[in-house]
């Protein structure tokens, strides 16, 4: 009889406040300032629009998994916790609901607050931040001060996506489907003065960086962000214009010069309303305000119809002196290279496009051993050689390009298609810009001794409707004296991006109530740079690559002694309802309250970790808490079923824990947690059919016990209590399994004819192939199936199969 024969029933969710209280009150998962070796494990910081929902679970059932293994590993664990609590949604639902958007916030941080400690996640709450704090953002504006002060941060003119609704500057990550991903609205491009991050001048530092993160981050992920910075190496070639004047070009393959039949520049660069004719620039300026609905993704997107207009204008060639037009288009970009390029349809199947729908001529200058363009409609964007282009007829075009860029006197060139950070937000909720706008003296800082620069309280219209920001609205607080010569002046009325926000919190919880500084100094020797961060993969080209950027810009400020934040990334997937993502519009969203009223946090953190690896998406319709609820009842009843050991271990018992020990520690080791689960489930079903009082079961429940606790951490420590012992289980140190009890003397060989089993035999685990195939072909079974049949083929694998085909 196995020992599972408790009628004890299993009540998920009694435990909780029990074993919240336990915790807060030994300080368990506070960090120390002992000697002990650290890790320091960060989720990317919640936003606080509700509270916390299925993705939530998600991603800090993963990360809490790698705090509580760490810890029993003799880790030194900083688990921190914050919110990024400034942005569009809260004052969106303020406005709304007729609040203040910081009711709305710290309403819903105390909700999520208690949500966390209600899932049993394993914070130091010491490291509690929220970025809408006077106390935080005060040093937003500190190294906003910083990075203007080195010519990292500064204004400009420029275009940029406008949502006419929530009357704010978008990122190019905010705009879906050329709508804004909050309200829906027809996103526009719109001229503004803006401030910016001179994020550009990283480009290579970005790149060469990577070096760093291989092994360490995910391949996909800095494949994005080498895609999103858009290293191109090629060379600067002039047309000259009738007329006078000149276009620079830039292009990655100046092998194809001679197949160049018309020059193509941005339709929102200043360039071309330059060098529109008159007769042309009503047309011209009619498709300027029909490109400027198209999104920067939308227009670079392959099946985009290729649309554009004559300028008016022609150039010189300057291989063979003919006459090429130029257009303007919304494909090309105008902070791309110059803004403007030479195309080249035979080669380029965007310019071909183009060229098909405006009747252009296709010239083929590279035989690349591919059809004709002008016969298929397809570009030939490979090497070979040249054709039809001069004295370099024949060259490989390898060869070419250097030469007919010595030949010209053209100028080779790196090129980034990344752009520069535009930080201006239009909105009432977020950190105010600490500048001061003055007649005599231009911009000018706000004094470090007057920050922070706080948000007005009241005298503000929280939507405007002159497209301005509701700060211009408050006249009082908008109205100053210049720091320098103390004259009338005005605040700046932008508000930064919440990126910024996010770009450096990590810095921070190390010592969140430091007031010399951003950062604590001995808080960052401490444990910076972050050794485990965990987060979705929709954040490659937008947070994760503006926390790489601050961080080399600060560390070349003198403020950090490393360049790059996180040195371990985990991505986890998505929580989809059958299909597709979770919405209101759809109606498929699942609530994560009540999945732990029915099931308990235990099971849904079972589950959510269960269901795949940590970087799958997953369908809530697939699975169930219900299973995990069973499994961890029956985990549970183990504990309370043990009897007074008598006589020694079962050997086969002994080695089975042991065995599973090893799998699940080198699972854990690997992040696997799905694979982890499953060692300890199996390691349930040993356990239930061992002897009771064999001293090898209780070693195994309580190894049970304390590896289950890194992902049910109510149920481990209920278990380890009722197995006699103190709390806290998290403070046992992880099971280590005896490398003796590991090795295997013997081995249960399968015997197959023709795939189909028909013996067993134990071997030693160390047989020899050619024995193996003796002892697998002498046998009774074997040779009685096999008749009179002829073995044609012995295919062995040492030490546990051996397949015999007969004909």
């Amino acid at each position: 009889m196995g020992i599972d024969s408790s009628e004890d029933a299993y009540d998920p969710n009694s435990v909780v406040d029990k074993w919240t209280a336990i915790w807060d009150e030994l300080g368990v998962y506070q960090a120390s300032d002992g000697d002990a070796a650290r890790s320091y494990v960060v989720s990317m910081f919640p936003y606080p629009s509700g509270d916390l929902h299925m993705g939530h679970a998600e991603v800090y059932s993963i990360s809490d998994a790698i705090a509580r293994y760490l810890r029993m590993r003799g880790q030194n664990v900083l688990n921190g916790i914050g919110w990024d609590s400034f942005g569009l949604p809260a004052e969106n639902a303020a406005r709304k609901r007729g609040l203040d958007p910081r009711e709305w916030t710290y309403a819903n941080i105390e909700t999520q607050a208690r949500s966390f400690r209600r899932l049993g996640v394993s914070f130091d709450w010491r490291t509690r931040l929220h970025t809408s704090d006077p106390e935080y953002y005060r040093w937003n504006q500190w190294l906003f001060l910083r990075l203007f002060a080195a010519g990292l941060a500064y204004r400009k003119a420029a275009a940029v996506n406008w949502c006419p609704n929530d009357q704010t500057v978008l990122a190019n990550e905010q705009v879906i489907g050329g709508r804004c991903e909050r309200c829906g609205a027809v996103v526009v491009q719109r001229p503004l003065t803006q401030w910016f991050f001179h994020t550009t001048g990283y480009a290579q530092r970005m790149l060469d960086d990577m070096a760093q993160l291989a092994g360490h981050w995910p391949n996909e992920i800095l494949a994005m962000q080498r895609n999103w910075i858009g290293r191109s190496v090629g060379a600067y070639l002039s047309f000259e214009l009738d007329g006078g004047d000149a276009v620079r070009v830039f292009t990655t393959r100046p092998d194809t010069l001679f197949g160049a039949t018309f020059l193509v520049v941005a339709v929102d660069a200043a360039l071309a309303a330059e060098l529109v004719s008159d007769g042309q620039r009503a047309a011209f300026e009619t498709y300027r305000e029909q490109a400027a609905t198209a999104t920067e993704l939308e227009r670079l997107a392959a099946d985009r119809p290729k649309t554009g207009v004559f300028l008016g204008r022609y150039a010189i060639h300057p291989a063979t002196g003919e006459r090429v037009p130029v257009y303007a288009a919304d494909y090309v970009l105008a902070h791309y290279g110059t803004g403007a390029i030479m195309a080249v349809p035979a080669h380029d199947q965007r310019d071909l496009d183009f060229a098909l729908v405006h009747a252009l001529p296709v010239r083929p200058v590279i035989d690349t051993g591919e059809p004709d363009p002008r016969e298929t409609d397809v570009a030939t964007e490979g090497e070979g050689r040249l054709i039809d282009s001069g004295e370099f007829t024949g060259m490989p075009s390898t060869e070419a390009g250097r030469a007919i860029v010595e030949r010209i006197g053209a100028e080779e060139a790196v090129t980034y298609r990344w752009r520069d950070w535009l930080i201006s937000r239009q909105r009432y909720w977020g950190t105010p810009i600490p500048i001061i706008h003055c007649d005599r003296c231009g911009l000018v800082p706000v004094p470090d001794g007057e920050l922070p620069v706080r948000l007005p309280d009241s005298g503000y219209v929280l939507r405007p409707t002159d497209g301005k920001s509701p700060l211009a609205s408050a006249t009082d607080w908008v109205n100053v004296d210049c720091p320098q010569c103390g004259g009338s002046a005005q605040r700046d009325t932008d508000t930064m991006d919440t990126f910024v926000d996010s770009s450096w919190y990590f810095l921070r919880y190390p010592n969140p109530t430091y007031e010399e500084g951003p950062f604590d100094p001995a808080g960052l020797a401490r444990w910076l740079p972050v050794d485990e961060y965990i987060g979705g993969r929709e954040h490659a080209t937008g947070h994760l690559m503006y926390a790489r950027w601050l961080t080399k810009a600060l560390h070349d400020l003198g403020l950090l002694p490393f360049t790059e934040p996180f040195t371990r990334l985990t991505n986890q997937g998505q929580v989809i309802m059958n299909g597709k993502a979770m919405s209101k519009t759809l109606g498929n969203l699942v609530n994560l309250q009540e999945q732990i009223a029915s099931y308990g946090p235990d099971a849904v953190r079972v589950t959510m970790v269960f269901a795949g690896p940590p970087e799958d998406d997953i369908d809530w319709a697939d699975v169930s808490p219900a299973g995990a609820v069973k499994w961890l009842s029956r985990v549970w009843r183990l504990s309370g079923s043990l009897l007074p050991s008598t006589g020694e271990s079962d050997g086969d018992l002994q080695r089975a824990v042991h065995r599973l020990i090893a799998e699940t520690t080198s699972a854990m080791d690997g992040r696997r947690f799905n694979v982890a689960i499953a060692r300890l489930m199996e390691l349930t079903t040993v356990l239930r059919k061992a002897s009771p009082s064999d001293p090898a079961t209780r070693e195994g429940v309580e190894a049970l016990a304390a590896m289950l606790s890194c992902f049910a951490p109510f149920t481990a420590e209920e278990m380890w209590e009722r197995l006699g012992h103190a709390p806290s289980v998290c403070r046992r140190p992880w099971p280590v399994a005896d490398p003796t009890l590991l090795v295997t003397d013997s081995a249960t060989c399968v015997i197959q004819i023709n795939g189909k089993v028909r013996d067993k035999l134990t071997v030693p685990a160390d047989v020899s192939e050619s024995r193996l195939r003796e002892l697998a072909l002498s046998t009774e079974r074997v040779r009685a199936a096999l008749g009179s049949s002829e073995v044609t083929r012995v295919v062995v694998r040492p030490p546990s199969l051996v397949n015999i085909v007969a004909a």
